[in-house]
């Protein structure tokens, strides 16, 4: 039986410092084969330059990093063969077309002669860059520039790609096609995309992978981290009636319900009501029944799904919370 493939990307005790200053502090995580990892964290957490230190761009000080089973900091010329960078601000030569620039990048990538053709051709099709594949790169504008970029990353096909905020600057119809193009690149290639469009990276991402300060606050499934970070399931109610009433009836109805929060009346006498329970159960359905069979008064029940913005500030402001306690 053949030996297990090594993971696609694989970092242990990872530290990267600048003159007496950590950027990176004793992080590990590995990246499975196809899949698409968010990598998040607020400016200065040491995204961009672990992002360099996978791709040989930047050395490490201490710990290891290898990509598909290459180590990063002995085999460079392996490495480069396997993955696709986009940095944050690609350096795009400015005088050269785009049909040009995306040839002699394939040559360098040593995209054999008789296969670049069909594949530049693609490219520009996933990329839609076809109608500016003669056009000077310096005139186009920004969108159009990180599309460029886009397509150079994936254009030799390598097993990974780590992209550095990749939709900035794009429009929202360039968006799609951008999210599109990482869909189709799942379980095809290893994508890493770091990005402050928390939306894209919720919808395109298998896993996220959060820092702060130069450490891993968390990582794993958006689902599962909702459960880990937030714990507590909302609940979000409109409600007209007797304040005293809803109290009594939660507590018949579920002691682990509680208003969190609740609003004045408006002018037609319901009032907005945040309940919270930590049952992961969907209480929806049953309560609504409750609330009618009392004859209150009901506008609105909806179960409020936390965003990943939700979960990144609350797994960043517990790292905060962490370190100041110390």
């Amino acid at each position: 039986m053949p030996a297990p493939l090594p993971p696609a990307i694989e970092v242990s005790r990872l530290v990267k410092s600048y003159a007496g200053m950590t950027a990176v502090d004793d992080i590990s995580f590995t990246v499975a084969r196809g899949e698409v990892l968010g990598f998040l964290g607020p400016n200065g957490a040491g995204k961009s330059t672990t992002m360099r230190i996978l791709t040989g761009y930047l050395p490490a000080t201490s710990g290891s990093v290898s990509i598909c089973g290459y180590p990063v900091a002995t085999q460079p010329d392996e490495i480069k063969r396997r993955v696709g960078y986009m940095p944050e601000n690609n350096p795009l030569p400015g005088d050269m077309r785009v049909s040009e620039y995306l040839y002699f990048r394939g040559r360098l990538k040593e995209v054999h002669r008789r296969k670049l053709g069909p594949r530049l051709d693609e490219v520009l099709e996933l990329c839609d860059l076809k109608r500016v594949r003669h056009s000077i790169i310096g005139r186009l504008s920004k969108g159009y520039r990180q599309r460029v970029g886009i397509a150079e990353a994936i254009l030799a096909e390598p097993p990974v790609i780590i992209m550095d905020e990749p939709t900035i600057g794009l429009d929202p119809h360039q968006i799609l096609i951008v999210r599109d193009l990482f869909a189709g690149l799942r379980g095809r290639m290893t994508v890493i995309i770091s990005s402050h469009i928390l939306a894209e990276i919720e919808v395109t991402c298998d896993r996220v992978l959060i820092l702060n300060r130069g450490r891993v606050v968390a990582q794993g499934a958006p689902a599962a981290l909702r459960r880990e970070i937030l714990g507590l399931t909302t609940y979000r109610l409109e409600i007209a009636g007797d304040a005293a009433r809803l109290t009594a009836l939660l507590v018949a109805f579920d002691p682990m319900l509680r208003v969190a929060r609740q609003e004045e009346p408006d002018a037609d006498g319901f009032r907005k009501v945040t309940l919270t329970t930590e049952r992961a159960e969907e209480l929806g359905e049953p309560l609504l029944r409750a609330l009618l069979s009392q004859n209150l008064r009901v506008r609105a029940l909806s179960r409020a799904q936390p965003t990943l913005e939700d979960l990144f500030l609350a797994a960043t402001r517990r790292s905060w919370d962490t370190v100041d306690k110390k």
